[in-house]
């Protein structure tokens, strides 16, 4: 009977932590949002590659920033519902946000005020997602589990938010994109209230869900010595100044590719993530992490070199699938570990 109540437990940890993390992830507007607006300033605002840049340079100020939504989250109680209350403020605010774009005129300065706070409540939002299933994969002793689950529901719903992204920057005028955006966000409300048993009973007795103060937690941060090579392999590995921006334009006004090819190119890199991630889940098992991370970086490095040779939409999307195939490599030791990082002894059951 014990067995069969934990296989439950497992069950509704493995469903409530796989929704969450489709769903916010598919709504997070550095994906679902970033071509569209992207495409608005290019198209109908006739917006420079140079003045689009600096623009996914302000309003990605939060997404830079979230180490500081990460220790709000672990200071502050919103409503007396820890996490949930993230979702019961947070939520509602990016719909209003979102609602106001909508009803507003297609401008620069109103897509930034708009799109700022929006990423400002969705950090929040993911802040609270992301100490959450840390924090209950250290009491599961689940965090490998939870972190695999977390990465194949980042990559699908990412593919298909950069697919969609396409597909609306084409077809749909800014304010019918708003509104499907804002129709999609409303989905997170349901973890500002629901509240399963298996997730929740004993959470917050966790000694790891309790922080000591502001600097307390700086503190502990900056002693944490195992966090910095984390850190150091996702800034050197995410530091691709020519993937945004400077491809868009290259696809679209240099080989005359649609605008659907540039969303379309981002959804299937991020798509062919998978194969990668689910072939370490069982090289992580056979294999040292130094001797894997050393394989990583020897497989990821010439990951763009294919675009150098490209001369057609057609060819750009084969070589997303190429590309995605070896990028997915080097961030796998430092993802799979992000979640473990405060019980770096623990170990599954």
């Amino acid at each position: 009977m014990a067995n069969s109540d934990g296989s439950s437990s497992t069950r509704q940890l493995l469903l409530y932590f796989g929704l969450m993390s489709l769903l916010v992830n598919a709504v997070n507007p550095g994906f679902l949002l970033d071509i569209p607006t992207s495409y608005m300033l290019k198209n109908i605002l006739h917006a420079s590659a140079s003045q689009i840049s600096v623009f996914r340079l302000l309003t990605g100020i939060p997404l830079y920033l979230g180490f500081a939504f990460g220790m709000v989250r672990d200071l502050w109680n919103p409503v007396g519902r820890r996490d949930r209350g993230y979702f019961r403020i947070f939520v509602p605010l990016m719909a209003c946000v979102l609602a106001w774009m909508a009803l507003s005129r297609t401008t620069y300065p109103g897509l930034l005020i708009g799109m700022l706070p929006t990423t400002v409540a969705f950090s929040f939002v993911f802040a609270a997602f992301q100490g959450l299933t840390a924090l209950i994969g250290q009491e599961a002793l689940m965090t490998g589990r939870l972190s695999a689950l977390s990465n194949i529901f980042l990559f699908l719903p990412v593919g298909a938010a950069y697919c969609a992204s396409g597909f609306m920057a084409e077809r749909l005028s800014p304010r019918r994109i708003f509104l499907l955006v804002l129709a999609l966000t409303t989905t997170l409300s349901v973890f500002g209230f629901w509240k399963p048993r298996s997730v929740f009973s004993h959470a917050y007795d966790n000694p790891h869900a309790k922080g000591t103060n502001f600097f307390g937690d700086v503190r502990r941060l900056l002693k944490h010595r195992a966090i910095y090579p984390v850190v150091l392999i996702n800034l050197l590995w995410n530091f691709t100044p020519g993937s945004f921006t400077p491809m868009q334009f290259f696809l679209t006004n240099r080989i005359h590719a649609s605008d659907a090819v540039y969303g379309n190119f981002l959804g299937l890199y991020n798509l062919f993530y998978l194969p990668p991630i689910l072939l370490y889940g069982f090289l992580c098992t056979k294999f040292p992490p130094r001797k894997l991370l050393l394989w990583s970086v020897i497989i990821g490095v010439p990951q763009f070199i294919p675009m150098a040779f490209i001369h057609t939409g057609q060819q750009a999307l084969l070589a997303a699938v190429l590309i995605g195939l070896l990028a997915a490599w080097p961030t796998r030791p430092a993802s799979i570990s992000r979640y473990a990082l405060a019980l770096p002894a623990c170990r599954e059951r």
